[in-house]
C-alpha cells in the first residue's frame, strides 16, 4: 500500500487543458489533443472499451515510483523503499505487501531485470535494474503522470 504523510509540495503544471461539453458530459483535451479524464487517463473511444479501475490508478504510481526509484543505479527492496521515502521527505511509504508483488509484476512484464548480489553489510539481496524496455516505460508513465497531474490540478482550481 502507498502511504501519503500530510506534508505536501507544491507542483507547477505542465500541461494547459480546457473542458469540453457534449452528449450530456464533460471531458478534457489536454494539450496533445487527447481525451482524458479527471483523473488524466486517456478516454476510449468506444463504449465497449473498460476505463482503468482506481486500484488501476494506484498500481501503476507504485510502478511510477518504483521504476523512478531505479533510473539512477539498481537497488535491493529495501533500498527502493528507503529511497522514496527519503525523496518524498517522508511523506511517501511503500509497505512491503505492495513493494515486492510489483517488482516481481515489473520483472514478469521485462521492465526490471533482477540479480542476487552482496550488500554493503555482506548480506546477500536481490538488486533489481531497470531494462531498456523499462526506462521507455518509465517514459510513458511519466508523461501519464503529468497528464493526471495536470487534469487534477485543473479541477481543484476550478472546483
Amino acid at each position: 500500500m502507498l502511504s501519503i504523510g500530510k506534508r505536501m509540495k507544491n507542483s507547477q503544471n505542465t500541461f494547459e487543458s480546457c473542458w469540453h461539453r457534449g452528449a450530456g458530459s464533460a471531458r478534457i483535451v489536454d494539450v496533445l489533443g487527447m481525451i482524458v479524464d479527471v483523473r488524466g487517463i486517456l478516454v476510449k473511444h468506444t463504449e465497449t472499451e473498460q476505463m482503468p479501475k482506481p486500484s488501476d490508478l494506484l498500481q501503476g504510481t507504485v510502478d511510477l515510483l518504483i521504476l523512478k526509484s531505479l533510473a539512477r543505479e539498481p537497488l535491493h527492496g529495501w533500498g527502493i523503499a528507503r529511497r522514496i521515502q527519503s525523496l518524498s521527505d517522508e511523506v511517501l511509504s511503500v509497505q512491503q505487501g505492495s513493494l515486492y508483488p510489483a517488482l516481481h509484476r515489473l520483472e514478469q512484464q521485462g521492465w526490471v531485470a533482477a540479480d542476487w548480489k552482496n550488500t554493503d553489510l555482506g548480506r546477500s539481496a536481490k538488486f533489481y535494474a531497470l531494462t531498456r524496455d523499462g526506462r521507455k516505460q518509465l517514459e510513458r508513465e511519466l508523461e501519464n503522470w503529468r497528464r493526471l497531474s495536470s487534469a487534477v490540478g485543473l479541477l481543484l482550481k476550478r472546483a
